[in-house]
């Protein structure tokens, strides 16, 4: 009977059923992607650095280097399992050509090893560790992403010929967020090249056990051992491996759990348009005795229908649509360990979609329990809502026409009616305008406040090098008689030592200079701007549980010296790790020195660039922007295509949605829309009607909508960028896309839909609808 039944359902209200179940699909298929790509892209990390066997703890370092006493330290502490230190040889990067590329523009800092004996292994895209011939390299996979070169290229690194053999996946460098590139080439071949670049090295620690990586962190420090380089952990590597896609899959489980939401206001609007319909039936059947509990089932049994045929579905598109989401997770980590639990939670995920509907159907019946036998018989819809429509004057409105005044009248009158479509419209606002104003913020320029640098054109590297700040005040010099230079500075980083509460020592790495001339954004507080003063990067300010007005003490040439925190910044370069003082140091414990320079004409920028590479070879001269887009390219373009989807799901909702609630308001106002028609109104007339409806409600849900994602919207995306330094976190909106392209986008699919929906308005006879 309920097969029947269900089929005779299906084959009347064909388009309802149909837009439903794909409603229902969509919300399956995102809540089954997201729970798919998060276990995917955990277990692709773990796989990847347990292949790999990444170092609990690294500490680069540049300069003269104590193996004796780094192995002695080793040995006598308790945490350490393995131990080692690896070369890594920093070239400047117009002595590595790929193919027929050169390397010279590019930012990160490319170096040459050969294969670790112990951990740490470079491996191969299939996940084993690579055992590299003479004349062979393997590049870093970034390289083979943009097409830069291909197996079998032709490579000339320091003069010397190699052959491309292969790519490589590094699970410390991998991420573009890392400033650093490993190469792997034969022991022989790196011989060879050796005398070409300046040397550093990689000093790492496994340990017994990554609960003592705190206490371990400390012994380094207090044990006074080299660190004149960044100093990086296994969570921290975990954390930038994680998150180009890490962020597009936040995104899609925003948006999934947004149009969950929606899926439950759109079968109730398929159910109540439904219950209209059946006004007349339900009625009889009460009538003739049938228990509520047995009506409920009928409907229980449609909806059960369309949730399975809706989950399945979602499922099955979730499968089609994974492999292309999970291609650079595949790429970069290979394959998850946990693939076949990610397909057990996506099916669990549409399971719980499917339960969810079932209950909220179930409690949405209950009004059965309120419908009269006898009114429903008589009249055949409900009285209760259809009284809803109030005296309305006209005579006082001068701005609208009667049929918009109506339409307009009509909301107002029938508010808690139109709240759920309301509801909808400012969710797929939201969904709409977030991820473009997450897009919009990360592919701006902008976007430097949150790795600790300001806003400035060029920046000169000056590091792996000899007398960094003879070097540095050569072109300090030739910048002040540069014309085409507006204004610089220079920014030099220099190790410390930190005396913690518990009397321990730490390292702390300090950029002294004049911050005043490229300002950075500062969470809390401000730039120090005294002798006695540091700001602290929000992870440094975290970790020593220190805020604006305390103290830190600093051991500088010997002396102890209490500085106060001034103020606290953004920073995901360099571990997150950093703080920025003003104090005069004349030690030669330099780490870098970065010289950074505004145009007065930025047209000039490359013709520049080029004038400093070819004068200063000893430094890595960069354009800002490119800067910027090389280190967060691969995060911009998983925004960017989450973004574009979150687009087009919220258009098919707004259009799904408005074509069901317009259906269900054509059969709830059969009586209205027949009296009307008697006294001498259109079908044109009462489509405006309706249009100007959904044009009111539009425009409210687009203007609460727009307000919601750059308000809480933003206090969302802050809190997936902060976990990865960046706290002072705020949109970048660009008005155009916010304010005019995605309303006008919305308001086109409302009014289209709506002119459909309503098109069954001339099919109303007023003789079958007006009763008496």
């Amino acid at each position: 009977m309920y097969y029947r039944l269900i089929r005779n359902d299906f084959l009347k209200s064909k388009l309802i059923t149909l837009t439903t179940t794909l409603f229902v699909a969509v919300a399956a298929m995102l809540v089954s992607l997201s729970a798919i790509l998060m276990v995917n892209l955990s277990g692709a990390i773990d796989s990847l650095m347990n292949q790999a066997k990444t170092p609990h703890f690294m500490q680069m370092h540049s300069g003269d280097i104590d193996t004796v006493r780094l192995t002695s330290f080793a040995e006598q502490n308790s945490n350490v399992d393995e131990f080692q230190v690896l070369e890594f040889l920093n070239l400047d990067n117009s002595q590595i050509i790929l193919g027929d590329r050169s390397l010279a523009n590019n930012v990160q800092d490319n170096g040459f090893s050969i294969q670790s004996e112990k951990f740490d292994y470079l491996l191969d895209l299939d996940g084993n560790i690579i055992n590299v011939s003479d004349g062979e390299l393997y590049v870093p996979i970034n390289y083979m992403k943009d097409a830069t070169t291909k197996v079998g290229d032709k490579a000339i690194i320091g003069g010397k010929e190699f052959t491309v053999a292969g790519f490589l996946r590094d699970s410390q460098m991998n991420s573009m967020l890392s400033s650093s590139k490993r190469f792997l080439v034969s022991p022989n071949d790196y011989a060879e090249i050796k005398s070409h670049g300046n040397m550093e090295y990689l000093i790492e620690f496994r340990l017994k056990g990554l609960s003592a990586l705190g206490e371990f962190e400390t012994a380094y420090a207090s044990a006074g051992l080299e660190a004149n380089g960044p100093t990086i952990t296994y969570p921290l590597f975990k954390t930038i491996n994680a998150f180009s896609d890490g962020i597009m899959i936040a995104v899609i489980l925003l948006i999934s759990v947004l149009v969950v939401v929606i899926a439950f206001m759109c079968i109730r609007f398929t159910l109540l348009a439904k219950i209209e319909d059946d006004y007349r039936e339900i009625g009889v059947m009460k009538a003739i005795g049938l228990r509520i509990s047995d009506i409920k089932k009928i409907y229980l049994a449609k909806y059960a229908a369309i949730a399975a045929v809706g989950s399945i579905l979602g499922y099955a598109l979730s499968l089609m649509f994974k492999n292309m989401l999970l291609e650079n997770i595949r790429l970069y980590m290979g394959e998850s360990e946990n693939s076949s639990f990610a397909t057990s939670l996506g099916i669990i995920g549409i399971l719980l979609v499917f339960l969810a509907i079932i209950a909220y159907v179930s409690g949405v019946l209950r009004r059965f329990r309120k419908i009269s036998a006898a009114e429903a018989i008589r009249f055949g819809i409900s009285q209760e809502k259809s009284t809803g429509a109030k005296r309305v004057c006209l005579n006082k409105n001068k701005l609208l026409n009667t049929n918009l005044f109506l339409g307009i009248k009509d909301v107002l009158a029938r508010k808690r009616l139109y709240a759920t479509m309301l509801a909808v419209l400012v969710i797929s606002a939201f969904i709409i305008i977030v991820p473009q104003n997450l897009y919009n913020t990360i592919s701006s320029t902008s976007f430097i406040k949150y790795m600790g640098i300001g806003n400035y054109d060029i920046r000169l590297d000056i590091q792996q090098t000899d007398q960094i700040s003879k070097k540095a005040a050569e072109v300090l010099e030739y910048m002040n008689s540069d014309s085409s230079i507006s204004k610089y500075t220079i920014l030099t980083t220099k190790t410390f030592k930190t005396k913690m509460e518990d009397g321990s020592e730490e390292n702390i790495k300090i950029e002294l200079g004049d911050h005043s001339i490229f300002p950075i954004e500062y969470s809390e507080g401000r730039a120090p701007t005294v002798e006695n003063e540091i700001a602290l990067s929000a992870l440094n300010a975290d970790e020593m549980s220190k805020k604006v007005g305390d103290t830190i003490t600093v051991i500088m040439n010997g002396k102890e010296s209490k500085l106060t925190v001034s103020g606290i910044y953004s920073d995901i370069t360099n571990g997150g790790k950093t703080a920025k003082a003003v104090f005069t140091d004349h030690s030669e414990n330099i780490m870098w020195s970065v010289i950074c320079a505004k145009l007065s004409d930025k047209t000039l920028v490359d013709e520049t660039i080029s004038k400093y590479a070819d004068r200063f070879t000893f430094a890595k001269i960069s354009n800002i922007d490119e800067f910027v887009k090389q280190t967060f390219g691969s995060t911009i373009k998983s925004v960017e295509k989450s973004s574009f989807a979150a687009i087009a799901i919220a258009l098919v909702i707004t259009i799904l949605v408005t074509l069901l609630f317009m259906k269900m308001l054509v059969a709830k106002d059969r009586y209205s829309i027949a009296i009307m028609k008697a006294i001498g109104f259109t079908n044109s007339d009462i489509t405006v009607q309706y249009g100007s409806r959904a044009l009111f409600v539009s425009i409210i849900g687009i203007i609460v909508g727009t307000l919601l994602a750059n308000t809480f919207g933003e206090i969302l995306a802050g809190a997936v960028i902060s976990s990865f330094g960046a706290t002072s976190f705020s949109f970048s909106i660009n008005p155009l896309t916010a304010y005019v392209l995605c309303p006008l986008l919305m308001i086109c699919s409302v009014l289209i839909t709506t002119i459909i929906g309503t098109s069954g308005v001339g099919k109303i006879k007023i003789s079958e609808n007006i009763k008496e």
